[in-house]
Parts: structure tokens; sequence; C-alpha cells
């Protein structure tokens, strides 16, 4: 199991050096852009090398494909032979995206496109890594559907499977650093896209002051949710555990501050689906600091995918 490193002695230390100091030495992803059935687009980030396997990497809440802990994860498994394909959610790159909706927890129609589009390149292989929201879009997807028979494993990490009590969570004191971080990061996006839609209602965004509230007035209804509250349930990621048919790692942190008690399930009715709780690791962290660079979250996602590949 992980252990962190001695300075990393907290649980925010372990969630906040990782976004801040880890630099990850990468070759330049290749950039594609895929349209939507619904006329909008997708930015899509490659790198190949000949393989018939790709692992697709999807990010957090407010991230993309150029965040270290995507980059890290790439890399870990373009040196052990893998294709990858990393993508961003609508409206997370340089570009807004087209429509009036942008991402939310559950927009697995995305991904489903991203998945088409690899299964289009020929790949007998695919694998799905997740991160935080990503985690949970990610188990989603795998648990609602009837998934492409070239799917063959996922891994999530830091996932907030119970999506109303992480915003609870998130938007206790202790965290007020990560939701106001958010919260600036969501209001500018709304703000943009006003600017380009200006149909688009933001008179209640200034009032707006926790995550619930802003799913409220707009994830939800964007995305064709009555509320705050509609969105959560039927996107929720522990409500699709039961049905996933594909071999799934989830690692959830005990000390993961974001994460609810709900999203450690007590015992999972489900043999496809294996559940791993490190005492330690915060969200989104698991640094760990030794000669192959990798950290603690990629070595455990390598031998998870690298063991089903040998089964």
């Amino acid at each position: 199991m992980y252990s962190p490193p001695w300075f990393l002695f907290n649980p925010h230390l372990e969630t906040i050096y990782p976004s801040l100091f880890r630099k990850v030495a990468l070759k330049d992803f290749q950039p594609e852009r895929i349209h939507t059935k619904d006329n909008d687009f997708l930015d899509l980030y490659w790198l190949k090398q000949n393989s018939d396997t790709v692992v697709i990497i999807s990010h957090g809440l407010e991230g993309n494909a150029h965040r270290a802990y995507i980059k890290g994860m790439a890399k870990a498994f373009y040196e052990k032979g893998f294709d990858v394909l990393a993508w961003n959610f609508r409206g997370c790159g340089d570009e807004m995206n087209r429509a009036l909706r942008f991402y939310h927890s559950g927009a697995t129609e995305d991904l489903d496109e991203v998945v088409s589009h690899a299964n289009s390149q020929g790949y007998k292989n695919i694998y799905l890594i997740g991160f935080s929201l990503g985690g949970n879009l990610t188990l989603k997807y795998v648990g609602e559907r009837k998934v492409s028979a070239s799917i063959k494993g996922v891994a999530v990490f830091s996932v907030p499977m119970d999506l109303y009590t992480s915003c609870v969570k998130i938007a206790k004191p202790s965290n007020w650093i990560y939701s106001r971080r958010f919260l600036k990061s969501l209001k500018k996006k709304i703000q943009n896209k006003a600017k380009l839609m200006p149909g688009l209602d933001v008179t209640k965004l200034n009032s707006v002051s926790t995550i619930e509230e802003f799913d409220d007035c707009f994830t939800g209804p964007l995305h064709g949710f009555k509320n705050a509250k509609e969105y959560y349930q039927q996107c929720s990621a522990i409500g699709f555990i039961n049905t996933i048919s594909v071999p799934t790692l989830i690692v959830n942190a005990l000390n993961d501050p974001f994460l609810s008690r709900e999203c450690f399930p007590e015992k999972i009715e489900n043999s496809f689906v294996r559940f791993e709780s490190p005492t330690r690791g915060g969200h989104v962290g698991f640094s760990q600091f030794n000669g192959n660079g990798l950290y603690w979250s990629e070595q455990r996602a390598l031998e998870f995918i690298t063991a089903l590949q040998n089964d």
C-alpha cells in the first residue's frame, strides 16, 4: 500500500504538492479534434507507437490533458509500449466549445465518442483510466451500458462516487482553498460562455457561493436536469458499480479531503470490481520519489492493467 514522503504529513499537502510542483518530462502530444453528433468538438491528445493497445485517460474537474497527473500516467504507459489518448472535456481547452452545454460528471456520451473514435483506429484492446470527476464519468460509462468488447479494463483514482455528499464535504471550511479555486474557474467559464451566447442567464452567478449552488443554477439545467439534486442522483457512479462487467480497479485514499464516507462502500457485490482504500494519498496525490519517476497511482494502474493483459 501507499506510503507518502515524510514531508507530506497531512492530506492537504499530499493533494496540493503534486499539483503545484510536479513536472513531467514527456514528448509532445499529437493533437486531434473530432466532431460530436451535436455539432460540437472534442480535443484529443495522442502518444502513438503503433501499438494495438491504447489507454484513454480522463481528467478531473476543471482539469485538462496537460495536467501533471495526466502526463504522469501517460508517460508511465507510453514507456511500457502502450499508445495513449488523453482528452479535454468540452470547454476545458484553450477554445470554448460551441454548444450551450459544456461537461459534467455523467456526460458519458462524450467518452463514448472518444472510445468509438479509438475503435475506428483499429485498437484490439482499450483500457480506461480516470481521475476524480473523470473517474466518476468512467465508472458510470462502463456501468450503464454494454461497452465495446475492445474495452478490457478500467482503473480510476480519487473518485467522488456519491456526488451530493462529496459536494457537501468540499464545502466544509477546511476545504475552502479548493472550493474557492474550483468556483472561480467555473464562474469564469460561465461568463465566457455568456459572451458567446447572450441568451445564457447569468444573473444568479454572483450569488453562487458553493459548487452545489453552481450545479443547481448551471450544471444541472444546462445539461437537462431539473436541479443539482436530480443531476447528482442520476450521475453518481455509486449507482452503477454493481452493473459493471469489465475488470475495474477503484482507488480512493481514506484521507482524501474531497471524498465523503459514502465514497467508501463497505461491500461491493460485483466480482468485476476491486475497491482499494489506502490510508494515505490525498486527492489525486500519491506522490512518490524513486528511480523510475512514477507516482504510486501510476505504478498501481500499470500493475492492474498489465496483469489483465497477461491473463
